[in-house]
């Protein structure tokens, strides 16, 4: 199922800010250009009520999102004790309703899971926030709202897994001490917000793999068979969630990655055999066509679906029609940007500074299974 809404069509953060280009709506017109996206797929996502949102956030700052939204402004000290109102989390006419429909989303998307399946809700992905306050451009922390609605539908471990090219540090501070929650981040070192080092541990539950930059298609391919697959099969969970921020793609303005949209779809191919459940969600991506088209794509691999290596003229409609408008002047996209859903693969060795680092979490990847096994888990097997 495909969790989607009309709300992010036309709701940006401001004309200055980032996330004033269109994402989900290009992913929802292009997956139906292609004829991807059947109304039997579609399911339009509810508003999360301030009573679900406290599951993990504060009534205080639940309340106080509604009042600025209503307002249009805030006072200097509902800005400085909840971060809203600031360069990075401006006042916006959705900037309670646009988040509260992602996380009403995932919500449901907990609901859905209940007996097995899998979810996409490309709106979500927030993994910034904290429970009383905004970060990173993200009021409500939907992917912490996620695993708890996944563990209340009845899924005891679950496992957080983040390819975005920031550090997950709302999911990570929520379930660090949490041993049936595994998180596991891949990030750009050195990025905002600067956490989520390779010693960080929690109860043994988090797995951090800080990337120079540069990391490319080679880099991520070693990364998914010797630390995201086997974490995966030695925690054993019995739900995913994959945040799928498309920001480590090489053209995005966010990050100094290199990475191609293949190896995104490669790692949710990976993950797609090794989870009874699998939640999907977006997050970082700030070149409108470059976050469609991955987007877009990963929904064609969790359907099993292919797109020819030229795209129709109605997929290439939908991305003729973006615009992005980078330090005051129009940006002209490449031609593979409008014909192609797919980036062309690279082949590449892989940073001998990465290999270095995935093997200092070798050990406790072993230590993860042993645990695993004395608790009585049985481990999954290779997919």
């Amino acid at each position: 199922m495909f969790i989607g809404s009309e709300i992010y069509r036309h709701s940006s953060y401001g004309g200055w800010h980032p996330l004033r280009v269109p994402r989900v709506s290009t992913v929802m017109d292009l997956s139906r250009a292609l004829g991807w996206l059947p109304p039997a797929q579609f399911i339009t996502s509810p508003r999360a009520k301030p009573a679900a949102l406290a599951a993990f956030h504060t009534p205080d700052y639940i309340a106080a999102l509604q009042q600025a939204e209503a307002a249009q402004k805030v006072s200097d000290g509902v800005k400085a004790r909840h971060n809203i109102g600031t360069v990075s989390n401006p006042i916006f006419p959705e900037m309670f309703r646009r988040p509260a429909t992602s996380s009403g989303g995932v919500i449901l998307a907990g609901e859905l899971l209940k007996e097995g399946g899998i979810v996409f809700a490309p709106g979500g992905g927030t993994h910034h926030a904290f429970p009383d306050y905004a970060n990173g451009f993200c009021y409500f922390n939907d992917p912490a709202l996620a695993i708890l609605s996944l563990r209340h539908h009845g899924a005891r471990r679950i496992a957080y897994v983040d390819i975005d090219a920031h550090h997950c540090d709302g999911v990570q501070a929520a379930f660090e001490e949490d041993p049936d929650t595994l998180v596991l981040s891949v990030h750009e070192e050195n990025r905002w917000p600067r956490t989520g080092a390779l010693t960080e541990q929690g109860a043994g539950n988090v797995f951090n793999l800080p990337v120079p930059r540069g990391c490319h298609d080679g880099d991520y391919a070693l990364i998914r068979e010797w630390l995201i697959a086997p974490v995966l099969r030695a925690f054993a969970p019995d739900a995913i969630v994959l945040q799928c921020g498309a920001d480590g793609v090489t053209e995005d303005p966010q990050s100094r990655m290199s990475l191609t949209n293949n190896s995104h779809c490669d790692v949710v191919r990976a993950i797609m055999k090794l989870a009874p459940r699998l939640l999907a969600l977006g997050g970082g991506g700030y070149n409108p066509w470059s976050v469609g088209r991955c987007w877009t794509a990963i929904w064609g691999v969790l359907n099993g679906l292919t797109a020819d290596p030229v795209l129709p003229e109605a997929a290439q409609s939908v991305l003729l029609a973006l615009s992005w408008d980078r330090r005051g002047r129009p940006l002209t996209p490449e031609p593979h940007w409008i014909t192609t859903l797919h980036d062309l693969r690279q082949a590449q060795e892989p940073n001998p500074e990465v290999k270095q680092r995935l093997e200092l979490l070798l050990p406790r990847i072993e230590n993860l299974g042993n645990v695993a096994a004395r608790r009585g888990i049985e481990p999954l097997f290779p997919g």
